[in-house]
Formats: C-alpha cells, structure tokens, sequence
C-alpha cells in the first residue's frame, strides 16, 4: 500500500506509471525527470539529515528547492536553461502527487509558485550553404565507414531529424520507390513522412541492402547502432575538420540540432511555405517554426530591399515652393477672418470632385 507521507513511492509511480504508461511521453522525458531527482534527492537528504528512502512529501519545502536551484547555477555551473529543466521536472512531481492526494495540495501550490527563471535569448544558430557544402565534404566517402558518416550527416540536412530519431530509424521506416521518403518517429510517439532527395535515397538504399526491417538503418565503426550521443561526437568532429577548410565555422558550436535549424532556415529561402516546414520537422505549433523566419538575415535584407526608398531628383526647399505658402498663408486668413475655408477637391478614384465646404 503506498505510504503517501514518503516520497520514494510517488517518484517510482511518477516515473514508472504517470510519464510513459498514462501520458505516453517519450523515453527521453523520463530520463530528464529521472535526472532532476537524482540531483535533488541528495540535496535535500542532505540538507535535512535524512535517509533519501525516508524522505517525507513535505520536507521538500519550497525554500529547500529554491536552495537546489540555486545549487545547480553556482555550484554546478548549470545553466538557466539546465535550471529551469529540473524546475520543470519539479514542478510535474508536484502536479502527479498534488491531484492524487488531497492533504498534499497546499504543499503542491507552494512547490508550483517557484517560478522560472528568465533567461538571455540567444540567436538561433544555424549553417549558411558553404558551411553546411564543407560538414558534409568531410567525411571519405571511399571507404565504407566515411560513406556510411556521409549517408548520416545527409540525411540529417535532408530531413531536419533530432538526433535521437535518426539512431532509432529502423530499415522498415524507408520507402526508397518512385517517391523516396521516410517514416520518422518523434517526440511522444507522434510520426511524420518527409521526402527524400535522390542522392540520400541511393545512399539509404545501399546501408539496407541486406537487413532486416527492423534493423537500424546507421551504424557505426564496430557495426553497433548509433546512439543520440554518437551522433553527436560524429557532428562535432567533423565540423572540427570542416573549420579547418572555412574559417566561418570556427566560432560556431555545430550539432545535430544546429543541423535541424540549417534544413529549416534553407528550406524557408527556398520559399517552401513554414506550415509545410513544420510538418517536415515534426512541430506541433506553427509558434514553434516561425522563429525561423525571425532568425534568417538573407530573408530581411530582401525584405527590406522591396520596401527601400529610391533617391529621386531634389524637392526644391520648403521656402521656394511659393505656391504651397500662399496656400498656408490664406488658409490662415479665412479661419482668422472668418470666412469659408478654400475649396478642397476630393482626388479618390472613381469620384467626381466634389467641393467640401
């Protein structure tokens, strides 16, 4: 029976039950959660003297978790947006316990009122066309572990996939007929099809030859599945070789996402609609997608050229134009003298001119 004063038995009903058998979040989220409770359950074992196992729901006071919070930012050098992560996971704990035990709920509201802490917004990073022409020149393509890197990086660039949904592809998620394209699986379960280029196809189509649908479609140098973490090593070194061709690169931290960010910017230039955008990367609020159109310097320049003002021939100045000062001037006359303003002529298209009095 659970013991609703610890709080050991709601986390392994919050992690176990709540994240992936009642709202079906992907393995991903239960693993940040998992992550957040491994850091604060100590920090508040700590802090009260108690073992972790023995920890009651109310010990984990809000003034304890603003501590915690704290902790993570000074002491291990987190940042806001790390901080406001395991907030997050704080706050959805707090959530699960508050609406299943009523004598928690004001313990619930306390926890909720910790509020996220405002961050910079950085610029959204991505890779113009000769950076992203010189990541994917890297890779030696005559030996087979450089084809196979060079099939995966294209691959990202051509679908816009998170890291983690290119290293769970499996062979049966490629249709590489008539219309090449790919079934990929995101965040919370939810799929998407996007269409492949010929080359990436052609690539795809040689890394499957001899598998099994369920086989996964990249592997690496010892024949193993990727991870999220080896994709990432994989973009990362290359784009430490690929600085050494284009001095661009240098400053920029390149990344699997950086990856998915370069699709979407390049797919906006080439004037695909950012509905169609979204549906490509698998967002779920067209919110969420229009910050590409907000980041991307080429489209402002050809906005702001549409719009920019060609210097004509020079208006005489204000003092010459004589018969613009006499109007003024009588204009100013009538009204002092009392007498009906000069007549105006409506010029609207279509209307004959008709005198206001």
């Amino acid at each position: 029976m659970l013991d609703k004063k610890l709080m050991a038995p709601w986390i392994r009903r919050f992690l176990l039950e709540h994240i992936v058998g009642e709202l079906n979040l992907a393995r991903n989220t239960q693993a940040s959660y998992r992550d957040a409770m491994t850091l604060l359950l100590p920090f508040i074992a700590a802090r009260t003297g108690r073992a972790i196992d023995r920890l009651a729901v109310q010990e984990l006071s809000s003034d304890l978790i603003r501590l915690f919070l704290e902790h993570l930012e000074k002491e291990r050098h987190c940042s806001i947006a790390t901080r406001n992560q395991r907030l997050a996971a704080i706050h959805a704990l707090a959530r699960f316990i508050g609406t299943r035990s009523v004598e928690d709920l004001g313990w619930c509201a306390e926890i909720l009122a910790v509020p996220f802490k405002k961050g910079p917004k950085g610029t959204l990073p991505y890779l113009e066309k000769p950076e992203m022409d010189a990541l994917l020149s890297v890779p030696d393509r005559r030996s087979e572990r450089g084809s196979r890197e060079y099939a995966l990086l294209l691959f990202l660039y051509n679908s816009g996939a998170r890291a983690d949904e290119a290293a769970r592809l499996s062979t049966g998620d490629l249709f590489l007929a008539s219309s090449p394209a790919v079934k990929i699986t995101g965040k919370g379960n939810k799929t998407r099809v996007c269409p492949l280029w010929p080359a990436t196809a052609s690539l795809l189509g040689a890394l499957i030859a001899a598998k099994q649908p369920k086989d996964r479609v990249f592997l690496n140098r010892n024949n193993q599945a990727f991870t999220r973490f080896g994709i990432y090593a994989l973009v990362k070194r290359c784009a430490g070789k690929a600085a050494e061709r284009i001095k661009s690169l240098s400053p920029k931290r390149v990344s699997p996402h950086v990856i998915r960010h370069t699709t979407a910017v390049h797919l906006l230039r080439a004037g695909v609609d950012i509905n169609t955008i979204r549906a490509w990367l698998g967002h779920v609020s067209l919110d969420t997608t229009n910050i590409y159109a907000e980041v991307d310097l080429e489209m402002k320049a050809k906005a702001l050229g549409a719009c920019e003002v060609q210097e004509g021939s020079r208006n005489r100045s204000w003092h010459q134009q004589a018969g613009l000062m006499a109007f003024l001037k009588g204009l100013q006359v009538s009204v002092k003298g009392g007498a009906a303003l000069p007549t105006i002529t409506s010029s609207r298209r279509g209307d004959s001119p008709k005198e206001i009095a």
